[in-house]
């Protein structure tokens, strides 16, 4: 089931990339930000978190 899905995922895709590339690179480029964007708020709640444990 795992693979069927997968290989589900890379068929979408490929067909997405060659019907509608540039949305493709737009959702691609607005995924990267918003995925450093969580990674940065991620980073910055722990480091306030261990600065108030002093």
């Amino acid at each position: 089931m795992r693979k069927a899905v997968i290989a589900l995922l890379v068929v979408f895709g490929g067909f997405w990339m060659v019907t509608d590339p540039h949305g493709l690179a737009e959702s691609a480029q607005t995924a990267g930000s918003n995925g450093a964007g969580l990674t940065a708020d991620l980073f910055t709640a722990m480091i306030t978190f261990v600065r108030e444990l002093e």
